[in-house]
């Protein structure tokens, strides 16, 4: 029998044909690419282009892989793992107003996917949570590859543990008197400081 465990991703380049019978057919992995990721404003998009941030913030990102299936968002070579939730005023559909700005913080069951096994207790699987607003309301100029357009909230896991309100959810109003927002290139020095003062 075929071995079931988890698959081995390799980082792919685009250039990867689509094939047949062992021809390929004329449009690759980039095309693909290209199809299905084009909304950069699409909430999942948008929520995956945040943890790419705080991934190469933090100089990873260049040859590694996102691994959908952790608890936790992104994990650093030395073992802090980060949550990274994001929100935006503008979305791709047509808006009356500007979008309520709040992040999801519910604690949930962890799954390994390398044991296929569901952990029993529900918690937050990370020691930081980075918020990433991406912040510009401006339709018309609007560009999520545009790191001057976001914001990030750096926050110990423990302050939302500890929390009296909703344990579910946390507004931007709420978020602002915890911590203040830090652009891109301070982005990896306010994670540390966290993790540091924690300790």
């Amino acid at each position: 029998m075929d071995n079931l465990g988890k698959a081995t991703v390799i980082r792919k380049v685009g250039a990867e044909a689509f094939h047949s019978s062992g021809k390929p057919l004329g449009f690759d992995l980039k095309s693909f690419w290209q199809w299905s990721r084009s909304d950069l404003l699409d909430n999942t998009t948008r929520g995956i282009i945040a943890e790419y941030l705080v991934d190469r913030a933090l100089g990873m990102g260049e040859d590694d892989v996102r691994d959908i299936w952790n608890p936790c968002d992104i994990e650093t070579s030395s073992g802090i793992r980060i949550q990274v939730k994001s929100a935006a005023y503008i979305q791709s559909w047509h808006q009356n107003k500007l979008s309520y700005i709040t992040f999801n913080v519910q604690s949930r069951r962890g799954w390994d996917s390398n044991t296929n096994v569901l952990s029993k207790t529900v918690q937050r699987h990370s020691d930081v949570y980075v918020f990433a607003l991406l912040a510009h309301k401006i339709k018309s100029t609007i560009d999520p590859l545009n790191v001057d357009q976001w914001q990030f909230f750096v926050l110990p896991t423990e302050v939302l543990n500890k929390r009296k309100r909703s344990q579910y959810s946390i507004t931007l109003k709420s978020l602002e008197q915890l911590c203040s927002p830090v652009g891109y290139y301070s982005l990896k020095g306010a994670i540390e400081t966290v993790v540091s003062t924690e300790i």
